[in-house]
């Protein structure tokens, strides 16, 4: 008891810094934890949560009894799949690109580029889709399309388009992010290794593949479960602001969030859409813990616990 009190005398401005994150977590994260058992209570507003009759797993049941669950869980894991791939290389391939520049003002100028559209909100990148998608005003249809002698597309009614469309603009807004991390890595790594194997004759393409890209692998390991951690989770102004909620779009872009979203404002059925919440819960934890399991296996050190 002696050495807790002495260690908190000691160390009482980082416990004092660490109160406000840790009401902030508690508030926000732990506390909604209690309405999880909505997911099974047939839920209505006179009787409030605890006074709703409890149904099981029946919400469970007639969720995944209709199409939607199969599609949305379809959208998000192979969505969530192709940005963290395409996300992670591509933003590999820029930071060693940006790398190799030599000007320090050049480096700083792309630095600020990339970066930028990370800083915007998603409300805003919903404004810039529509002006360059609109079917009457955009900026496709009124100046590439019809430049090129083609017939104008009403985008917000033709899914076949929108995969394809969403992927290009989560990676235009979430590189930079990533980037960043990856350059800061590179700038880490030491020198000498460079030099060494310049001496040794290698090629800019073999510095690369040898000295820079092992280099980064406990940072790729990091990075990639941090977005597994995510992967049942979607980014919600891309799949309901950015498509403008455009009911013929929902089939590629119903995700487990919008389902939600829209199972409590437009259909009132909070009982399922709490079951669809929990359900995005568990997986995610079970995938998360699942690859964890395998990186701990194969590198320790690289495990995020």
């Amino acid at each position: 008891m002696k050495k807790l009190v002495k260690t908190v005398k000691h160390y009482w401005p980082l416990y004092l810094m660490f109160v406000p994150g840790f009401v902030y977590l508690f508030i926000n994260c732990y506390i909604p934890m209690f309405g999880i058992q909505i997911a099974f209570r047939r839920y209505n507003a006179h009787d409030g949560i605890y006074g709703s009759p409890f149904c099981g797993l029946d919400n469970f049941k007639f969720l995944f009894q209709t199409n939607d669950a199969w599609i949305m869980t379809r959208n998000t894991l192979l969505y969530n799949l192709v940005f963290i791939i395409l996300g992670n290389v591509l933003a590999i391939a820029i930071a060693i690109m940006l790398n190799e520049i030599t000007g320090k003002k050049k480096k700083q100028f792309y630095q600020t580029i990339i970066l930028i559209p990370y800083l915007i909100s998603m409300i805003i990148v919903s404004y810039l889709a529509f002006a360059f998608l609109s079917s009457s005003n955009g900026y496709f249809n009124n100046s590439i399309l019809k430049g090129l002698g083609l017939p104008a597309v009403d985008w917000y009614n033709t899914p076949k388009y929108w995969p394809f469309i969403l992927v290009f603009i989560n990676l235009w807004k979430s590189l930079g992010y990533s980037m960043i991390l990856y350059y800061a890595t590179i700038c880490g790594i030491d020198y000498t290794l460079y030099e060494a194997a310049e001496i040794d004759g290698a090629s800019r393409w073999q510095k690369i593949t040898h000295v820079t890209l092992p280099s980064l692998k406990s940072t790729i390991i990091i990075l990639v479960l941090m977005s597994l951690s995510g992967i049942f989770r979607s980014d919600f102004g891309l799949f309901y602001q950015v498509t403008q909620n455009s009911g013929p779009l929902i089939k590629v872009t119903q995700t487990i969030d919008t389902y939600v979203y829209r199972g409590l404002m437009q259909t009132n059925n909070i009982g399922m859409s709490s079951a669809a919440g929990v359900y995005q819960s568990v997986v995610g934890f079970i995938l998360v813990m699942a690859a964890n399991g395998i990186v701990r296996k194969v590198d320790k050190d690289s495990a995020l616990f």
